[in-house]
């Protein structure tokens, strides 16, 4: 994906106008965050750090429960925390995270008003939660495996790909992804044996159990892989970034669509840094550079799709009414839920072997 002239108008306007409006004392940014996903990127720490004096600090988590443990078992440490929608609930009954003054933020009056208005980040008129990207969970496939992109779900439990299919190693999003492969919603499944026969059918499919993109990547690198559940803006990276031969697959029966946003902390001794970080991370100049740099899901930010090309896949495929319609976004389960798919996901792990 190429823009002209882009880099260098990036660089010359550094941060932005807007981050330069902060009038906030110079201090660290505590930011808790998935590894390799906006926040660390060099490039964007030096800019940010250069415009507002403040040093930004990261630290990273390989799961949504490890992150919420590292908020409950680290009170005033983090100023900024990235959440899955889903779980910002879960975050602010546990009072780990507090109300964002919106009107510190120029850039949130941007985002979609779907997105700004969902109920899983607002609560009682309070934003808990500062939309950032969204993405699917959906098929990545080793395009030296296929002639042609497939269309079906199904090409996961193909014999031909037997020991060449992959699956996130997590519960919620495996069962879920199940709940599609039998044509449930994702959050209303009516029939979880059906799932638990669907999934256990898939095991003997299954080379491993990946965790990170870094997994991913370098299965695919080594030609180790034919097709797996992978994050669209991943998808992306992988191609864009890291020249792997990887393009993303939105089945007919659908794929599992999340958002993730900015919180901060409770105990948060930086507010105003926090505040001016949100704010950067949502701008579309960033935007525009991460996409074009490394590669990312889509933007909350309107005015940040609207500056990609026009056949930029996260405005081409992602903004097709046609793939909206076939997404699902997940919503927030129960305790109980998530335990009984833990346990389930637990038993097919081990009946794997």
């Amino acid at each position: 994906m190429r823009m002209p002239d882009l880099t260098a108008l990036l660089t010359a306007t550094a941060v932005f106008t807007s981050a330069l409006a902060f009038a906030a004392k110079a201090d660290d940014v505590h930011v808790l965050n998935w590894k390799g996903y906006g926040t660390d990127e060099p490039w964007a720490v030096a800019a940010f750090e250069k415009a507002t004096g403040n040093k930004v600090i990261n630290d990273f988590f390989n799961s949504e429960q490890e992150m919420l443990t590292k908020i409950r078992t680290n009170p005033g440490l983090y100023d900024v925390v990235m959440i899955n929608a889903a779980f910002n609930d879960q975050a602010m009954d546990g009072k780990l995270i507090q109300p964002i003054d919106t009107s510190k933020l120029p850039n949130y009056a941007d985002i979609s008003k779907d997105k700004a208005g969902s109920p899983m980040l607002v609560h009682d008129g309070k934003v808990y939660g500062v939309p950032w990207v969204w993405g699917l969970t959906a098929l990545a496939i080793n395009e030296k495996s296929f002639d042609k992109p497939p269309t079906s779900i199904a090409e996961m439990w193909d014999a031909a790909h037997k020991g060449r299919v992959v699956i996130r190693d997590d519960a919620v999003e495996a069962v879920q992804f199940g709940a599609i492969a039998t044509g449930q919603n994702i959050n209303d499944i009516k029939d979880m044996d059906a799932v638990k026969a669907k999934l256990t059918s898939l095991m003997p499919q299954i080379k491993t159990f990946w965790s990170s993109e870094n997994d991913w990547n370098q299965m695919v690198a080594s030609n180790q892989i034919d097709i797996g559940t992978y994050w669209s803006g991943s998808a992306d990276r992988a191609k864009t970034h890291f020249k792997l031969p990887v393009a993303l697959v939105v089945p007919q029966e659908g794929a599992v669509a999340w958002l993730d946003a900015f919180s901060i902390p409770v105990g948060a001794k930086n507010v105003a840094g926090a505040e001016a970080f949100i704010n950067y991370m949502i701008d579309p100049k960033f935007y525009v550079e991460w996409v074009t740099k490394v590669g990312a899901p889509v933007s909350a930010n309107t005015k940040a799709v609207e500056a990609l090309p026009e056949d930029a896949f996260n405005r081409k495929v992602m903004g097709d009414p046609e793939v909206a319609k076939r997404i699902q976004f997940q919503a927030p389960i129960t305790d109980a839920q998530r335990e009984a798919y833990l346990a389930l996901w637990q038993q097919l792990k081990v009946d794997v072997k």
